[in-house]
């Protein structure tokens, strides 16, 4: 066994030599770790950046943040290098453990990376290239380029310049102005770059003015001219003042004023103030929680929404009256208003009774009566509602209500379920984004329904546009939007806004909100309508009229196909076998046409004054155009006559040009011939622009774009029944099985399907031919499910040809034996795939068209058209026979040989003749021939020989067999290999090959499944061979040797073998440790480790194959390290010995000395076949100047699909200098995060002669989330223990032992780290990562406590600060150091643990979601908020009559006089009666009684959630206090 060092790029390498020949399945892998890394930094969205190349260990970077500090000081950022990605933006690096050896990253200051070309800005820029700094407009060109050259999809640019106002989240009085143009909206990355530089902070979301989010460049038209800027934090409602660029038609009824010439231009810049004074209702639950905004239009513009702000808690109570002042520009003179909320907080709804306004400027006055609910869930569901101005008590303007009608177009999954937003626009304003909520149907949005809403707003006049769009939230967020119509009551008119497009990221441009024009009134929106379905379907169908195609027409009215008979007549009652009824396309122009007869090329249909009839094809009443109808129908018209139409009676007879049409029919369904010949390409069709595609996890689904992921190659079985094959992943199919319909097959009878034909729709459906009845259906979302015909259009698919096929020979079948199947599919698939000895790519598909030459005559040969004789001896055969054909350019095979009558064939002292195609196979140099039938057949053969005659040239191939196939004689095989003999020599001798197959030596490793087995070599393959005894499977034992022959002509130098598994269950699963394959020649001997299971799951699919590459074998080999140096050790990781116990993680180790620690030495992946269940990993590390070793942390990060790992032990050995004794360090746990402790790294001491064994010790940590509101976090929180004897590495805080939810606001968590000793604490280092919806965090403190030997020690580190990047200094990671005063100071003398005993009385209602919380007054201090949680996950705690129990921690209170006990103003919380409280202190055993009997609710007269009760006195005296605090919000 060798050990192969690491090169400076990779991080470790395979071993590629075994140590011995031996049937242990205990084996070695040796590798060299990797410490120092070399990596390339690239600057994101800048390909003219070179690249930053930099060695990166744990001398140059102790931490993350180092690295960080380093790379702002050389890659130009505006704010810093602050984020760290993969190329393509996929994964952030979060520490330097994740960067790997020889990759390249991407440097940006905000989360979200801009990619770049690597293969571009790997190149050394030209001088002039970085002349000078690159600006963000000039990014923004030079991003868009790259978009062009598909790094991205164009966005859509903004022909118009736009002005627009953008103001700083949360503050009014930071505001600049900006012009949208082509320069600044190359890229929404690069606007809001240059939006950064304008701003001067980092811009990383665009809101508008009420708080929508902009979310790409299409979105800015939902703006009113006014743009919020944001980093990281929310939305922050105010006051932005927009200078809307709607500039509203003067109202017709509305005073105009009249100023002075001179003044005009003072007047109309001024501000305006009014005051506003809104009215809340006297009726119950009339308030809200939600923020207020108001909207003023006049004739000269809108104030834009302004929200009324004020102190919180206090606004918009029922009864109230709140009053506002606020500024607008000059609006004009006003006409209505729009008033509304946000429907956010615990109570929304509101119930607002009157709005009344007051012009500061003009003195006018008005009143707006609204006596009404704005909510979601009251009345109509609108959260806003307009009023108009009124004079002398009517209103100036109508109050109507629209009808909206949205129509979701009939493609799949073309519904959704996200929230859908609309504004509509006309002369006289806008309506503002109003939530399409309540439709007429039961449910919104669905695939081709029309659903109506109804919007209320005042008359807005002619309608010319609305903007439509959705949030994205939801399971299905995408949604294809076909058409909004809009009905006026008051003018009765109809609004039309054609849309028949995607609001979908993720398909067509990428925009989820659309502005959309009004059908112009110069072409009825029907007709317009019209005209865009028929260029949809002319675009799906036109591949029906290539040149070449042959057609046939069927006619709805007559049932029947069009015929061009003999005698030149046409009628439309043909059968659709007849001959007469086939037509050959010829094509003239666009879209004219010959329809020539197939079987009489020289007629073609022609239409003569109306009639149709048959004509000679090159007349010109021969020419046809093909209209497309938008249901797919098809209409002959005569290009020399326009009009002049092909069109039949109920008869069947061509109609009469004086006729009527009231009796006639002219539209037509096209069928094209051949689509499901053999191996035909094809796309399965679901609607006019998707198809049925495979996904990556081996799903079906109808909604695939119609390109090369959806294409299927057909695979006749016989006369319409075919199977699906994958063309973007081979050995795919579909199949329907147990209730499942998708891609996953593997070519069984489960993926046979019966091609059922829909003459009426030009469709075809897919029945299961395994399960009768059971067709190939779609789900609205455009999912498989095998369905039931219920005639519906869900089982309709709509063929499309790519590449035609070949017709299968007639008697040819290509239904393989049950037994067999797999067998025969998996050849093909070699012989579609294989490399012959040129390396050039493989022949086209096999299976070539052939027939019987056997009393018939055929057309003159072409170049690949050759004669097969096959001589049958004494002895034939009535089972199929199968050939392959080797050439050194490819192969051809699987070719039955057969025809109807199979008894014909194959007789005794008979040669039968074939005939077939080979195409670009080369030299044939061998043949193959195989029996294809049961045993149970006559299937015993004696073959004397095959011949090969090229028809045209004559050349003649002889293959002299003389040999018995059979599956009846255990001597005898079902399959023979014949070298072309020359000059009566064969060119290439028959090799006689023994096989020995190891199975491991694990528990449930035998099996009894058949298993196959194809040897590739220089010279093509053996073919795929069974691996049995007398015909039937082997059994393969546990541990044993199985011994195989395999006769084949001479392969040359073997390269791989092919080794399958036909397992059926789990429990028939095999373990194969390796083959050996031995040439009875030479001696010549090829090793091909396996060490696996078969069959095996890789993402997500089981496969039932694998190959395996030879290893180079030295007999007696030893283990050899290679050029040993100082400090060398030889590590061996041993994982245990049951199935699960192997991993798929990145395996690491950190060693520590007394001198220095490692460092992560990175020892391999469990993806690269190390740290395999039962084996033995070995690799050379250098430990040098580390000093006499005391302990190691060996653990993983947690990656792949099965990243738990059963460490069993590691074995340390010095080697330079060498040293006889080894290090045995027994570990025996699981590092997983869900199984034991959860804990992925594991440590362990080592022992010292001259000192004593450091313990392994428990470390309790206590994590103190703050008060704070907002303090809790979904993080994934890591911690660094350092002491004077190192560090315990970063851990992850997983578990929490005494909380199901962590790191919850006042909350305590108590977590376990087991380590090494770690001396006396000295500080720690606690960070997160920034996931999950709430990322910030507040920490107050962390208290470590252990127990070393008999003392207990308790060490406190203070925090007291926020870890979030939008907070405090905007770090995720602080260092927090131990409180000197505190650390050498006992348990028992700074703490205190309390029992706490809280009695609920019996009418107290059921416990609802509200946190309960406890603060302990005493004489020198009080506690923090004492969160009560149940100890016990799922335990419910203050049920009526109920006594509950927690123990709390606080410091040393001193005399305790009172507590404070609170609950929270939880929606739906009705109340806590509490009855009483009782503490004990766990250590001085002293108990303190409160005496409560209150409720805590804001239902009952006193409003109370938070009272304080005095500690009573063994006489029941209570102490002076007892203070009641009334509402939800109490502060001292």
């Amino acid at each position: 066994m060798s050990e192969t060092p690491s090169t400076s790029y990779s991080v470790n390498q395979p071993n590629s030599s075994e140590s011995e020949q031996s049937l242990s399945t205990r084996h070695l892998n040796v590798t060299e770790p990797v410490v120092a890394k070399r990596i390339c930094f690239y600057k994101s969205g800048d390909p003219q950046f070179n690249g930053i190349k930099m060695v990166i260990n744990s001398r140059s970077y102790k931490t993350f943040d180092s690295l960080l500090d380093s790379l702002s000081k050389r890659v130009p950022l505006p704010f810093g290098v602050r984020n760290i990605s993969t190329p393509k933006g996929r994964h952030s690096i979060t520490n330097l453990e994740d960067l790997e050896d020889g990759k390249s990253y991407i440097c940006s200051h905000q989360r979200k990376m801009k990619p770049i070309n690597l293969e571009q800005a790997s190149k050394k820029p030209l001088p002039w290239q970085i002349s000078r700094p690159v600006s963000a407009r000039r990014r923004a060109v030079q991003l868009a380029r790259e978009n062009e050259d598909g790094f991205g999809h164009r966005e859509r640019k903004i022909t118009t310049p736009k002005k627009m106002i953008v103001f700083k989240n949360g503050d009014v009085r930071l505001r600049r102005t900006i012009v949208l143009g082509k320069k600044n909206t190359q890229t929404f990355e690069a606007f809001l770059d240059h939006m950064s530089e304008l701003m001067q902070f980092p811009v990383v979301k665009l809101y508008t003015t009420d708080g929508r989010k902009v979310p790409n460049l299409q979105a800015l038209i939902l703006c009113s001219g006014a743009l919020v800027a944001a980093g990281r934090e929310p939305f922050k409602p105010s006051n932005y003042e927009s200078l809307g660029y709607l500039q509203p038609a003067r109202l017709l009824g509305v005073g105009n004023r009249v100023y002075p010439k001179a003044n005009a231009k003072s007047e109309s810049e001024k501000n305006r103030k009014w005051n506003v004074s809104i009215l809340t209702s006297d009726v119950p639950s009339a308030g809200t929680s939600s923020k207020v905004h108001i909207t003023l239009y006049g004739d000269q513009g809108s104030s834009g929404p302004i929200f009324l702000d004020g102190d919180k808690g206090k606004l918009f109570q029922r009864g109230n009256e709140d009053i506002f002042t606020i500024n607008t520009r000059n609006i004009g003179h006003l006409y209505k208003i729009r008033i509304g909320h946000t429907n956010a907080g615990k109570s929304p709804a509101w119930h607002c009774e009157k709005v009344r306004l007051l012009n500061f400027f003009s003195g006018e006055q008005f009143s707006f009566p609204v006596h009404r609910w704005l909510a979601q869930d009251q009345a109509d569901g609108e959260i806003l509602v307009e009023l108009p101005v009124l004079q002398q008590g009517q209103p100036i303007l109508p109050v109507t209500v629209y009808e909206v009608h949205v129509t979701t177009g009939d493609l799949w999954n073309a519904g959704t379920e996200a929230d859908v937003y609309i504004s509509v626009y006309g002369e006289r304003g806008d309506t503002g984004s109003r939530q399409l909520l309540k439709s007429q149907k039961s449910k919104k949005f669905l695939k081709g329904q029309t659903d109506i809403f109804a919007v209320e707003a005042v008359h807005l006049g002619h309608l010319y546009k609305i903007v439509i769009g959705h949030n994205g939230l939801g399971s299905g967020n995408g949604w294809f939007l076909d058409k909004v119509v809009i009905k006026d009551p008051i003018t009765d008119l109809d609004y039309t806004f054609l849309c028949h497009r995607w609001l979908d990221q993720g398909q067509d441009d990428g925009s989820i909100g659309r502005e959309l024009a009004v059908t112009a009134t110069s072409m009825l929106p029907g007709r317009q309508e019209l005209k865009l379905k028929q260029e949809e379907t002319w675009a799906a169908q036109k591949w029906k009229f290539q040149k070449g195609n042959t057609l046939q027409f069927y006619n709805k009215l007559t049932h029947g196909f069009i015929c061009l008979n003999p005698d030149s007549r046409v009628d439309a009652f043909g059968d659709k076998k007849s001959k007469y009824g086939l037509f050959d396309v010829n094509v003239k122009k666009r879209n004219t046409y010959v329809f020539s007869s197939h079987h009489m090329p020289c007629l073609a249909l022609a239409l003569v004054n109306g009639h149709v009839i048959g004509k000679s094809k090159d007349k010109a009443c021969c020419e046809l155009c093909v209209r497309l109808q938008p249901n797919g129908c098809a209409i002959l018209e005569s290009a020399s006559y326009p009009g002049h139409t092909v069109t039949f009676n109920l008869q069947g007879k061509g109609a009469d040009e004086t006729a009527g049409n009231a009796e006639f029919s002219k539209e037509l369904v096209v069928h094209v011939k051949g689509v499901f010949h053999h191996g035909a390409i094809i796309l399965l069709n679901t609607s006019l622009c998707q198809a049925l595609c495979l996904r990556p996890d081996g799903s079906c689904n109808g909604t695939g774009q119609q390109q090369q992921e959806s294409y299927w190659k057909v695979h006749k079985i016989s006369s319409g029944l075919c199977m699906f094959e994958s063309v973007r992943k081979p050995r795919m199919y579909l199949k329907i099985k147990d209730d499942e319909c998708d891609g996953t097959g593997t070519g069984d009878e489960y993926c046979h399907f019966k091609i059922e034909n829909n003459l009426e729709t030009g469709s075809i459906s897919l029945e299961s031919a395994q399960n009768k009845g059971t067709y190939v259906g779609l789900l609205p979302d455009g999912k498989t499910k095998p369905v039931v015909n219920t005639g519906e259009r869900n089982i309709f698919f709509y063929p499309q040809v790519i590449k035609f096929g070949r017709e299968e020979p007639m008697g040819t079948s290509a239904a393989l034996s049950k037994e067999k199947k797999d067998f025969r599919k998996s050849q093909l698939q070699g012989g579609k795939t294989q490399k012959p000895v040129s390396q050039r790519p493989s022949t086209p598909p096999p299976s070539k068209q052939m027939r019987n030459l056997q009393g018939g005559e055929g057309p003159l040969p072409s170049d690949d058209e050759w004669k097969v004789l096959i001589l049958t001896g004494n002895a034939g055969t009535e089972a199929n026979v199968a050939l392959w054909i080797y050439g050194d350019r490819g192969v051809s095979g699987p070719i039955t040989l057969g025809k109807d009558n199979r008894k014909q064939l194959f007789l005794p002292r008979q040669e039968d003749e074939f005939q077939v195609k080979i195409k670009n196979i080369g030299k044939i140099y061998k043949v193959r021939i195989e029996l294809d039938g049961s045993p149970n057949e006559q299937s015993e053969w004696n073959l004397q020989r095959v011949t090969l005659q090229h028809l045209k040239s004559k050349k003649t191939l002889n293959f002299p067999a003389n040999t018995w196939l059979s599956k009846n004689h255990d001597d005898r095989e079902f399959l023979c290999e014949l070298p072309v003999v020359e000059a009566g020599k064969p060119i290439y001798p028959i090799v006689l090959y023994n096989v020995y197959v190891y199975t491991g030596d694990l528990e449930q490793a035998d099996t009894d499944s058949a298993v196959y087995l194809c040897i590739y070599g220089k010279r093509g393959d053996s073919g795929l061979r069974f691996l049995h005894k007398s015909g039937t499977p082997v059994t393969f034992q546990r541990g044993m040797v199985c011994v195989f022959e395999v006769e084949a002509v001479s392969l040359g130098k073997l390269q791989k073998v092919l080794l399958r598994c036909e397992a059926s269950t789990k429990s028939q699963y095999w373990y194969c440790d390796k083959v050996i394959v031995r040439e009875a020649t030479n001696s010549s001997e090829y090793v091909f480790n396996c060490e696996r299971w078969l069959p095996f799951i890789s993402q997500g699919i089981i496969h039932s194959e694998i190959e395996l590459y030879p290893q180079e074998l030295e007999k007696n080999q030893q283990l050899k390290m290679q050029e040993a140096n100082e400090g060398d050790w030889r590590i061996t990781v041993v994982t245990g010995d049951f199935e699960t116990a192997g991993t798929t993680a990145t395996v690491s180790l950190y060693a520590y000395g007394d001198n220095k620690a490692s460092g992560p030495i990175v020892l391999g992946s469990g993806k690269h076949q190390l740290f395999n269940p039962n084996n033995e990993d070995t690799f050379k590390i250098n430990l040098r100047d580390l000093g006499q070793l005391y302990k190691i942390r060996i653990g993983h990060d947690n990656t792949g699909n099965n990243p738990s790992w059963y460490l069993e032990k590691v074995r340390l050995e010095r080697v330079v200098p060498p040293s006889d004794e080894e290090i045995c360090l027994p570990v025996e746990c699981w590092l997983s995060e869900d199984k034991e402790e959860g804990d992925t790294w594991r440590e362990v001491a080592i022992r010292n002669p001259a000192k004593e064994l450091l313990p392994l010790l428990v470390y309790e940590v206590h994590i103190y989330t703050g008060a704070k509101l907002g303090a809790e976090t979904d993080s994934n929180v890591y911690i660094n223990l350092i002491g004077t004897r190192g560090d315990a590495g970063r851990r992850k805080l997983h578990r929490s032992k005494n909380n199901s939810v962590k790191f919850r606001r006042g909350q305590m968590d108590i977590f376990c780290i087991k380590a090494v000793s770690l001396g006396d604490l000295e500080k720690v280092l606690i960070s997160h990562d920034g996931a999950g919806p709430g990322n910030g965090w507040f920490l107050d403190k962390i208290v470590i406590k252990h127990k070393e030997g008999e003392e207990a020690q308790e060490v406190v580190f203070p925090c007291n600060r926020w870890l979030d990047e939008c907070q405090d200094d905007g770090k995720t990671e602080r260092e927090l150091t131990a409180n000197k005063d505190d650390s050498e100071t006992k348990t028992s003398l700074k703490a205190q643990r309390w029992r706490v005993q809280v009695k609920t009385d019996g009418d107290s209602p059921e416990p609802q979601e509200c946190k309960r919380t406890l603060v302990i007054y005493g004489s020198r201090s009080k506690s923090v908020d004492l969160l009560l949680t149940p100890q016990t996950p799922g335990y419910v705690c203050f049920l009526p009559r109920a006594m509950d129990e927690f123990i709390v921690e606080t410091g040393d209170l001193g005399d305790v006089y009172k507590i404070r006990v609170s609950c929270d103003d939880a929606p739906g919380f009705e109340g806590w009666h509490l009855k009483s409280f009782r503490l004990e202190e766990l250590h001085t055993k002293q108990e303190l009684n409160f005496d409560c009997n209150c409720w805590l609710t804001l239902n009952r007269e006193d409003q109370v959630l938070v009272k304080e009760f005095p500690a009573v006195t063994e006489d029941q005296k209570a102490l002076p206090g007892g203070l009641i605090f009334g509402g939800s919000c109490f502060s001292e």
